[in-house]
């Protein structure tokens, strides 16, 4: 039997989470019946047991105290209260063919005479004395009353035997199905290297099984095209730069507009090969910045500002967590954009410190980006409406923004200048270095 008992916890038990959910909830309704019984035979367990001799013992001594059948109702009546006063029962006297003579007390449960003295079936605290003259006598007997007969209590215990019962099982699934969600969310977060610990055979366990050798195989594809994409990215490297030797030899041979027109190429396809590596590089190297130094954001964004002539306002603000070259890059990206799409208005920076974040904005005043498009500008290669491939862009800039920002806990967003045309507005957690460095630069 044991050996049975072992293989079954082993065999379908261990397989399949269904079946210990429902031997939990059998074993629970059978706790909560073999409560219930008890708690049955303790309220009635010192109700009297009555025998044929002794229900006939007691029909004649209340014979002695009753009026015959004959007597008025009102003299029955009142005999019953006498008893009442005594006994302090609640009583019914009926006549040998069921009609209510007399009552005192609480109103007895719907009766009829059936010839044997007992309790009255579905009331076992109503006990029937069948009279020797004929007639029936209805006495409630008065059980005892005690905190360990309260029905409240009764069934409060139940409840909580039930829920210690179930705990564990219930505990141990939900406590499993978590650690599911938590690594699943991680891989959607990005991290394609995690995994769900697998524990047990059941189906939780399966499932944990299957998303484990699903993420394995998605992270190997997304690492062969990443690998792919950089590879031919870096191979382009080669013919590009034969093509622009080509272009500087043939260059007083080839007529002005025709020689711009290929520069201009070469450049856009030169910065997007860069911009492709530069993406694939941070892709590979995961979602989270690898602290390196405190960068002051300000400061950086006051030399590309000086580079391109565009006008600074900078606040004391503390230093940034993360890579100077990729934060060097995301403020170029910025205000490339705005020089690029702001139909040559100024370009206006400002870097601030909100909290316990240092707030990069950049600020343009051209046609701006429709509010439906000022989250699909982020995407790779995505071009807003109406924006064209003449202007240099290759789709890339605004997503290299949003992958250097998050990789630094931050994020970007697009919203309106309230002067008209776009702010793109950079939110970064700020060093826990205690002592902000103000940096040195103010309005331009």
């Amino acid at each position: 039997m044991s050996k049975l008992l072992s293989w079954f916890r082993r065999g379908a038990l261990a397989r399949h989470l269904y079946l210990r959910i429902y031997l939990a909830l059998l074993a629970a309704i059978a706790i909560a019946a073999i409560a219930s019984a008890v708690a049955t035979h303790l309220r009635y367990a010192d109700r009297p047991q009555f025998s044929e001799a002794r229900a006939n013992t007691y029909a004649d001594m209340v014979a002695e105290f009753l009026p015959p059948p004959e007597a008025p109702a009102n003299e029955q009546q009142e005999s019953l209260k006498r008893w009442r006063v005594v006994t302090r029962t609640d009583m019914s006297l009926y006549a040998a063919n069921g009609e209510l003579l007399a009552q005192v007390g609480r109103d007895m449960p719907v009766w009829q005479p059936d010839g044997n003295s007992g309790y009255v079936p579905g009331h076992p605290a109503v006990f029937a004395l069948h009279l020797r003259d004929g007639r029936w006598l209805l006495v409630r007997h008065r059980l005892p009353r005690g905190p360990v007969l309260n029905i409240g209590v009764i069934l409060a215990i139940i409840a909580l035997v039930v829920g210690l019962g179930a705990y564990p099982v219930v505990r141990r699934l939900t406590r499993r199905l978590e650690a599911l969600q938590t690594n699943v969310e991680t891989f959607g977060s990005g991290q394609l290297s995690t995994r769900v610990p697998v524990d047990g055979n059941d189906e939780v366990a399966r499932l944990a099984h299957s998303f484990n050798e699903a993420a394995g195989r998605i992270e190997d594809l997304v690492g062969s095209h990443k690998r792919l994409l950089a590879n031919a990215s870096h191979e382009l490297r080669s013919p590009l730069a034969r093509i622009r030797m080509a272009v500087a030899l043939m260059e007083g041979a080839a007529p002005p507009a025709i020689a711009t027109e290929l520069n201009r190429n070469i450049a856009e396809l030169d910065q997007l090969i860069d911009e492709i590596l530069l993406a694939s590089r941070l892709d590979a190297n995961g979602h989270e910045a690898q602290a390196e130094d405190d960068v002051d954001l300000a400061g950086l964004a006051a030399e590309e500002c000086a580079r391109v002539d565009a006008a600074l306002h900078a606040e004391p603000a503390a230093p940034v967590r993360g890579d100077a070259r990729l934060l060097r890059r995301m403020v170029r990206n910025l205000l490339e954009n705005a020089q690029r799409y702001g139909d040559a208005s100024p370009v206006r920076v400002s870097v601030r410190m909100v909290r316990d974040q240092v707030r990069l904005d950049v600020c343009d005043r051209g046609p701006g980006v429709p509010e439906d498009e000022r989250e699909r500008i982020f995407q790779p290669f995505y071009r807003a409406a109406g924006a064209s491939e003449a202007a240099g862009g290759v789709g890339l800039g605004l997503a290299l923004v949003r992958q250097i920002a998050r990789r630094h806990g931050g994020d970007v967003v697009c919203l309106a200048n309230p002067d008209g045309g776009s702010c793109f507005r950079v939110s970064l957690p700020a060093s826990a270095s205690p002592d902000p460095a103000p940096s040195g630069a103010g309005p331009r």
